[in-house]
């Protein structure tokens, strides 16, 4: 393991420090070395994910014992060092639980034992999860989400109509959790989120993305002609969807439910990824200029460098805290007054965006081609300033927690 990771977080129980160096050796010894590969592969790494399966990394059983260890901390520990191995790959592994997270907080406890085994099949047989909540014309506005869902009283069946986009694990998922508009008078308090499994008339791949970093991650459109499902496969069930619109419908606050309720529970996650990423670029370019020699010295002796790298891991230790606490607050129940989700997903992201661009630059003309990581590690990064909500509704978020003002 490496100095610098290993010098970090010395408050860590000891439990967080063994499942720290389990994933890091996982990372190190499988992820990191397939890194280049399957980016230029652009597809599903399975061997990967079934390797994962074998150790128990990939597994309902990891992701539940870590979403609910004590601290908070599990899975952004775990996620960091997988991220820090490659992005794709790493997103490849927790993909999944995106559409957990969307399970476990809309589902009944029946549905979540139904279909969240689903989601993750065996050691021998590998499943996935996708969930399915921005659409072509609306992106980070799930307010615009025009999916539709309508039920059949007859037949105790939804009817889904519509299309999804930028879905990782889309269209090749077991198990699809979609967003859709149940009462579209009630823009975003009007939508529900349903259970479709693959092979369902009605549920095909769209397009699939060929993108700028996290290659080995499949993401695309799912389209949605006609999918009926039963009743059972409404998340929650019907007798708390019709209470909860009665309550809205009435005048009453709240009532926010699906994508804004997932979203608002994973961004210290994401947060957690980047962290990975931008880590692994300081760690990259550090080791570099410990090595390489210009005009007869190293080139992490001159100032111009050293105070670069230090700049660099300041960032990166910031943005780890900030991932930490807003986790921790998530774990235990603490409101979040000042938006301090969005807070760690913006500077973390931002974070990795500039820790890998200042990489390039210490490796130079090296640094720009794929003899070395930190190009990959820069086009990686840009994503996590988009996904989940962009850098820019991340402000949004934090600028209306801050002056309590409509902010628009």
């Amino acid at each position: 393991m490496s100095e610098h990771n290993s010098a970090f977080c010395p408050e860590l129980s000891d439990d967080l420090r063994e499942l720290r160096d389990w994933v890091h050796g996982f990372a190190e010894d499988v992820v990191r070395p397939a890194g280049a590969e399957w980016d230029e592969r652009e597809e599903t790494p399975w061997p990967i994910l079934q390797e994962a399966a074998k150790l128990g990394l990939y597994s309902l059983d990891f992701f539940a014992q870590q979403w609910f260890e004590e601290s908070g901390l599990g899975l952004p520990v775990a996620f960091e060092e997988l991220f820090w191995g490659d992005a794709g790959i790493g997103l490849s592994i927790v993909g999944t639980g995106l559409a957990a997270a969307a399970l476990a907080g809309n589902g009944t406890p029946e549905q979540m034992g139904e279909w969240l085994p689903q989601m993750f099949g065996t050691p021998g047989d590998v499943k996935l999860g996708a969930f399915c909540a921005s659409e072509p014309d609306a992106g980070s506005d799930v307010g615009s989400i025009r999916t539709r869902a309508e039920y059949d009283a007859v037949k105790d069946e939804w009817v889904v109509n519509g299309v999804k986009t930028w879905a990782t694990n889309g269209g090749i998922a077991d198990v699809h959790v979609v967003v859709a508009l149940v009462d579209p008078a009630l823009g975003t308090r009007g939508q529900a989120s349903f259970v479709i499994p693959s092979g369902t008339p009605g549920l095909a791949q769209g397009q699939k993305f060929r993108k700028h970093g996290i290659r080995a991650s499949h993401t695309a459109e799912v389209v949605l002609d006609g999918v009926r499902v039963p009743g059972r496969c409404l998340l929650g069930g019907k007798e708390k969807l019709d209470e909860r619109l009665a309550r809205v419908r009435s005048g009453a606050r709240g009532g926010e439910q699906a994508a804004m309720r997932t979203f608002e529970a994973t961004r210290p996650l994401v947060a957690a990824m980047a962290v990975g990423t931008a880590r692994a670029a300081f760690e990259y370019a550090r080791d570099y200029a410990r090595e390489r020699e210009q005009f007869g010295r190293k080139i992490g002796e001159n100032q111009a460098i050293a105070f670069l790298l230090a700049d660099m891991a300041t960032r990166v230790d910031v943005a780890r805290m900030m991932t930490w606490r807003a986790a921790w607050m998530g774990r235990h129940g603490r409101t979040f007054h000042q938006a301090e989700g969005s807070m760690s997903k913006l500077v973390a992201s931002e974070t990795a965006v500039w820790v890998t661009e200042q990489a390039i630059q210490i490796l130079g003309g090296a640094g720009y081609t794929r003899e070395h990581p930190v190009e990959r590690f820069h086009r990686d990064a840009k994503i996590y300033t988009i996904f989940e909500g962009t850098s820019e509704i991340q402000r949004l978020i934090i600028g209306r927690a801050v002056t309590g003002l409509p902010v628009r």
